[in-house]
C-alpha cells in the first residue's frame, strides 16, 4: 500500500492546477510506493476555488488565509506558487510551521529575501525544502544527467543551457505581475526562468566564478487593462556569460539564456554539454531527439541523433514508443519530490532529485552579479 503525503496548495493559479492534475494522474506511475493527497487549498481570490472544488475530491479545506493550512495536523507538506515578493514571508512561515515545502522559483524576490529563507531552512533541518524545476525531467535531460554521472566526457569544453519562450512577444499583451518590478523583482526574466537553465549545471558543480551579462528590455510599456499604458520595467531577455574554474584542472565557458521574447519558441528548454571525449545536447523543441557525439583520438567527429521515445526517470504505464510532454515532466518532478520525502535522498529509485535551496541560493548569486555586471558594463 502506498504511503500518503498530505498536501496543502498555496496559490491556485496555473501551476497550482498542474500539481492537482499531477496528483490525480498518480496511477500513471507504476512502481512508486508513495503518493500525494491534496487536503487543503488557499488563494487570496475565491474565484480560484471553483476549479479545485469541482475537480479535487480529497479537499477538506478551501481558504483565503494560508495560516489555516499551516495550523492543520492533517497537512504534511505544502506546494507554494505565489508571486516572488511574497516568497520570503510565506516560505519562512511554512518552514517554521514544520511543513515540508516544494516552492516555486526563485525562492525570494532578491538575494536578501533568499537569505531569509535560507536561514529559516537552516533553523529547521527536519523540513525537506525543494525548488520547482520540472524540465530537466524530460527523457533527454535525464539521459544527459545519467551520462554525466556515469560516463567520461573527458575535459569539459563548454556548457550552454536555457529556457526560451515568446509569451511576451505581443506588445499588446496586458501587463501582469511578472512584468512589474515590485512583484517580480529586478531579476526580471532571470528570476522567473533561471532555475530551469541553472539546475543541471549547478548540480554538477559548475558554478561560475566570473559572470558577464547582456540584459535587454524590448517592450518598455504595456496595456494596463484599463485603456491606458504603464511602464514595463522588468528585463525581457538575459544572456549570462560565465566562466567555471575546475579545481586542479582548467576553466571553461558556460552560457545561460533566459528569454521571454524569443520569436518562434513556445517554451523551449535546452542543455548542451561539450567534452573532449563525449558531447550531448537536448532540446524540448525536439522532445524525442537526443544528440550524442563520441570521440576517440584520431577518430571521426560525428553527431548521432537518437530517438528517445518515452524513457522517464520513474516508470509509467506509457509505452516506450510514445512521446513525452510537459505534464509528464511535472509528474516526474513530483515523483522525485515525494520519493525523496518518503525515502531520503540516498534511497530514491533514481539519482536525480529536485532543485535544492542551496542551488536556489546559487542562482541568486549569479543573478545579482549579472545585474551588477550589466550595470557596470554599460555605464558611460
Amino acid at each position: 500500500m502506498s504511503t500518503e503525503i498530505r498536501f496543502g496548495v498555496i496559490g491556485l493559479g496555473l501551476m497550482g492546477r498542474e500539481f492537482a492534475s499531477a496528483a490525480a494522474r498518480w496511477i500513471h506511475l507504476t512502481d512508486l510506493d508513495v503518493r500525494p493527497v491534496l487536503i487543503g487549498a488557499c488563494d487570496t481570490s475565491e474565484k480560484a476555488f471553483e476549479w479545485f472544488r469541482t475537480n479535487v475530491t480529497s479537499l477538506r479545506i478551501l481558504t483565503t488565509n494560508y495560516q489555516e493550512l499551516l495550523a492543520r495536523d492533517d497537512i504534511d507538506a505544502i506546494y507554494c506558487a505565489i508571486p516572488h515578493h511574497l516568497h520570503a514571508q510565506v516560505y519562512c512561515d511554512i518552514i517554521r510551521a514544520g511543513k515540508h515545502l516544494l516552492g516555486e522559483k526563485p525562492f525570494g524576490i532578491d538575494l536578501a529575501a533568499n537569505e531569509k529563507i535560507t536561514d529559516a531552512i537552516r533553523q529547521n533541518p527536519k523540513v525537506l525544502v525543494r525548488c520547482s524545476s520540472e524540465l530537466p525531467f524530460y527523457p533527454g535531460g535525464i539521459a544527459i544527467i545519467r551520462s554525466l554521472l556515469e560516463e567520461d566526457f573527458g575535459d569539459i569544453v563548454e556548457v550552454e543551457s536555457g529556457l526560451l519562450h515568446s509569451s511576451d512577444l505581443n506588445p499588446d499583451k496586458p501587463i501582469n505581475w511578472k512584468r512589474i518590478i515590485e512583484f517580480n523583482g529586478e531579476y526580471g526574466c532571470m528570476g522567473d526562468l533561471g532555475m530551469h537553465a541553472l539546475h543541471v549545471p549547478l548540480r554538477f558543480g559548475w558554478f561560475p566564478s566570473r559572470v558577464r551579462a547582456q540584459l535587454t528590455k524590448i517592450v518598455k510599456e504595456r496595456p494596463d487593462g484599463k485603456g491606458g499604458k504603464v511602464p514595463c520595467k522588468t528585463w525581457d531577455n538575459a544572456t549570462i556569460f560565465g566562466e567555471v574554474d575546475l579545481p586542479g584542472s582548467h576553466s571553461f565557458p558556460i552560457t545561460f539564456h533566459t528569454k521571454r521574447i524569443a520569436p518562434g519558441e513556445t517554451n523551449t528548454w535546452f542543455l548542451k554539454v561539450i567534452g573532449t571525449k563525449r558531447s550531448m545536447a537536448f532540446s524540448t523543441k525536439y522532445p524525442r531527439t537526443l544528440q550524442v557525439m563520441e570521440y576517440k583520438s584520431g577518430g571521426v567527429q560525428a553527431w548521432q541523433q537518437i530517438d528517445l521515445g518515452y524513457q522517464s526517470a520513474y516508470a509509467t504505464i506509457t509505452g516506450g514508443i510514445f512521446e513525452f510532454g510537459f505534464t509528464d515532466s511535472i509528474l516526474q518532478m513530483w515523483a522525485a519530490y515525494c520519493d525523496e520525502l518518503a525515502h531520503g535522498r540516498h534511497d530514491m529509485q533514481q539519482p536525480f532529485y529536485c532543485a535544492t535551496p542551496e542551488e536556489a541560493h546559487q542562482t541568486h548569486l549569479v543573478f545579482t552579479e549579472a545585474l551588477r555586471s550589466h550595470a557596470t558594463a554599460w555605464k558611460g
